[in-house]
């Protein structure tokens, strides 16, 4: 399906980082957010989102590009029609569906980061992840587990592994960290390999 190719300059990866269209209630997040941007612009790394300027996405797009980092956008068309696209960020792909965005998002980048969101990040940062165990990509996943957000979803990941229903394998394909500094620095080791 997607391989991935680097849209960054001097060998530094491109990494997709999915995360909430809207704010959410815990400023902590919306830092989260900034700091992502800010630590991803500092290595050079060029951002791959889903291309809007609203909530965790916009504050990622907005403090990658203040701190002289490259963002790629990739939105579907319904949602550039509601007015929903950044139209500041490096480069932005308008897509028709949502299927095309997670492809597209997939074949830029080699690795991927989650940042607290709701059912659209779970959805692009599970099919990632199962993307990967078929063998369609290599590139790893990593939670940023902001504020303890994801602990629940660690510990149903961490049950269907101690139910069989997920290998000990398969289980090691999501990671966690405890914070967005920590995630960032796993994210692009496991990258390197």
């Amino acid at each position: 399906m997607a391989t991935g190719g680097s849209l960054s300059s001097g060998g530094a990866p491109a990494v997709a980082v999915f995360c909430g269209s809207r704010s959410g209630a815990r400023r902590l997040y919306l830092q989260a957010a900034r700091e992502t941007g800010r630590l991803l612009a500092a290595r050079g790394v060029t951002v791959v989102y889903g291309g809007a300027t609203v909530g965790l996405m916009g504050a990622l797009a907005d403090a990658c590009l203040a701190a002289g980092g490259r963002v790629v956008g990739v939105i579907p068309r319904l949602l550039v029609d509601l007015e929903l696209a950044h139209s500041g960020v490096t480069e932005l792909h308008v897509v028709e569906t949502m299927a095309e965005r997670k492809a597209l998002m997939a074949g830029l980048a080699q690795g991927f980061l989650a940042l607290p969101g709701a059912y659209g990040t779970l959805d692009e940062a599970f099919e990632m992840v199962t993307w990967r165990q078929l063998g369609l990509h290599a590139g790893p996943l990593v939670f940023a587990n902001v504020g303890g957000y994801f602990d629940g979803l660690k510990a149903f990941l961490d049950r269907a592994e101690e139910d069989g229903l997920l290998s000990r394998e398969n289980r090691r394909l999501a990671a966690f960290e405890p914070g967005v500094e920590g995630a960032v620095e796993r994210l692009l080791e496991l990258i390197a390999g």
